[in-house]
């Protein structure tokens, strides 16, 4: 048992790998996007112009989320001593995993917004609803941080490991 326990953290890896290879191939594709949009003897009108940079940002968007992700699982999986089963390793994996997710949700919502506001107005309610899951997702977080205040005091040496484990992942990360 100890053996399979022991693969976790390299099926970790392989994942945060994954995430940082599709991020690098998103970013490529967001790069390609946005040079079709601004080459300059391309005979694009204006409006296909803005999308192609829009729809460029957007790409980015989602990049930056699988970099975060894959970043993320890297730090609190593969260098972090700690289980996730612990409740102060689980508060913080959620935190990080949300405030990626509200951020791309929001930038996403007015990536949308620019780009239905110009192409088709009837569905800047589909923008809208992008922008209020990302609205309810904040709220939600900042509640079960708040719900969770009591548990953090519950266990303080729980909180003090996984501030030296972050001292240490810094010195690591200042170390390469």
């Amino acid at each position: 048992m100890k053996i399979i326990h022991k693969l976790f953290p390299v099926g970790h890896l392989v994942i945060s790998l994954l995430f940082i290879g599709c991020a690098i191939a998103l970013i490529c594709f967001a790069g390609i996007q946005l040079w079709q949009g601004i080459q300059p003897v391309s005979s694009l009108s204006l409006p296909q112009r803005l999308n192609a940079v829009l729809e460029s940002i957007a790409l980015l968007t989602v990049a930056v989320a699988a970099l975060e992700l894959g970043q993320t699982i890297i730090e609190e999986e593969v260098q972090r001593e700690a289980q996730m089963s612990a409740p102060t390793r689980v508060r913080r994996f959620l935190s990080r995993f949300m405030i990626v997710l509200v951020v791309s949700l929001s930038i996403e919502a007015l990536v949308a917004v620019f780009q239905y506001s110009h192409e088709t107005p009837a569905h800047l309610v589909y923008a809208a609803c992008i922008g209020l899951m990302a609205a309810a997702l904040l709220v939600a977080w900042g509640l079960f941080i708040r719900l969770n205040q009591g548990a953090e005091q519950l266990e303080p040496e729980a909180m003090e490991q996984a501030k030296r484990e972050d001292r240490e992942v810094q010195e690591d990360s200042k170390g390469e």
